[in-house]
């Protein structure tokens, strides 16, 4: 940890002084010293100035203190390898803030490198929930919105478990439903149509793998990433399974996948309520809910936007349409409770 030294200004104010070792300095600081700046939106009252390989802290002595305790727990997680951003400080500063434990510890270890050597792991408590439970159960159920890692964590857990060889091979698949567009007019063959849907898929497994080796396990056979349909009338041993875009769904559909399960076999399925696309709107993920919530070995990990890990807007936006959902919701049933009187 940093070693610090202290002196009062005034009664109401202090400052602290920590020093840094210089790599871990250039990691804290970030481009254009954006982590320290997110420190400073983190607590307001809280002066943050960077001179050399120290850091000064000048404010009221509760938010000093507090401040103090997440650059020093910046500074460990950067020393382990974390890579942070202004949504970990963010998250960072809540959990020191809850007195959940310390992050240095609880995102310890690294699921694994990817192949551009950046460390992929959980970044937050819901996600730590979701990565623990993915390995205590043979289903489980990745559900919240956009920018939570729901997809990201299974496939870096699927890679895992075949580096490992857990498993002899890994199964990605999507339901090929349209998001508001239509796909169906574009030139090729049928491949080359489905392609734009699983496209996702293949830019994650490239992140996560040795791009010059992921060709040859596609062409082997090791890893296989297909539309839904592809998988009826399967049986899929020894394989880790990730569905994505679960949303989108029929209950038929929902069934058909799960019942795939063999022996040896991981699932998890991932997707967001809110963001149905199907032209009727009975999505099997929402129904899944209400009919395996109850079995063992079944799982169902919701993620909000406290988890969430891209931009920190992302996280507002993810609020504002929960809260108009909501509120949409409200005004509905006022409408028929109307009617109904």
């Amino acid at each position: 940890m940093p070693s610090s030294s202290s002196s009062t200004p005034s009664a109401d104010s202090v400052r602290v002084d920590l020093v840094v070792d210089g790599v871990a300095m250039v990691q804290l600081l970030g481009p254009q010293d954006r982590l320290l700046r997110a420190v400073e939106q983190q607590y307001p009252e809280v002066r943050v100035l960077v001179r050399g390989n120290e850091v000064a802290l000048e404010g009221p002595r509760a938010d000093v203190e507090r401040a103090r305790e997440l650059v020093d727990e910046l500074v460990a997680m950067v020393r382990q390898g974390h890579d942070l951003g202004p949504s970990e400080v963010a998250t960072t500063g809540r959990i020191l803030a809850e007195g959940q434990g310390h992050p240095v510890e609880l995102f310890g270890k690294a699921i694994l490198t990817g192949s551009k050597g950046k460390s992929i792991r959980a970044k937050t408590l819901g996600q730590k929930d979701y990565v623990d439970a993915i390995d205590d159960n043979t289903i489980v159920f990745g559900i919240g919105p956009a920018g939570t890692g729901k997809t990201y964590l299974a496939m870096a857990k699927a890679v895992q478990a075949l580096q490992r060889r857990e498993v002899s091979r890994i199964i990605l698949t999507r339901p090929a439903v349209e998001a508001g567009e239509r796909l169906g007019f574009l030139p090729g063959t049928l491949t080359d149509k489905i392609d734009p849907y699983l496209r996702p898929l293949y830019d994650a497994l490239n992140e996560m793998m040795d791009p010059e080796i992921v060709p040859k396990l596609l062409a082997a056979g090791t890893v296989e990433v297909a539309p839904l349909a592809y998988m009826r009338g399967r049986t899929l041993n020894d394989a880790f399974v990730v569905l994505d875009e679960a949303q989108n769904t029929t209950p038929e559909q929902m069934k058909m996948f799960l019942t795939r399960l063999g022996f040896g076999s991981k699932m998890v399925v991932t997707g967001d309520i809110t963001q149905v696309d199907l032209p009727t709107g009975a999505s099997g993920l929402q129904l899944v809910t209400r009919v395996l919530d109850r079995i063992p070995d079944i799982h169902f990990a919701r993620l909000t936007s406290d988890d969430v890990v891209r931009h920190t807007l992302v996280a507002k936006i993810v609020d504002a349409y929960t809260k108009y959902d909501a509120e949409k919701q409200a005004r509905l049933h006022a409408r028929t409770a109307g009617g109904d009187a």
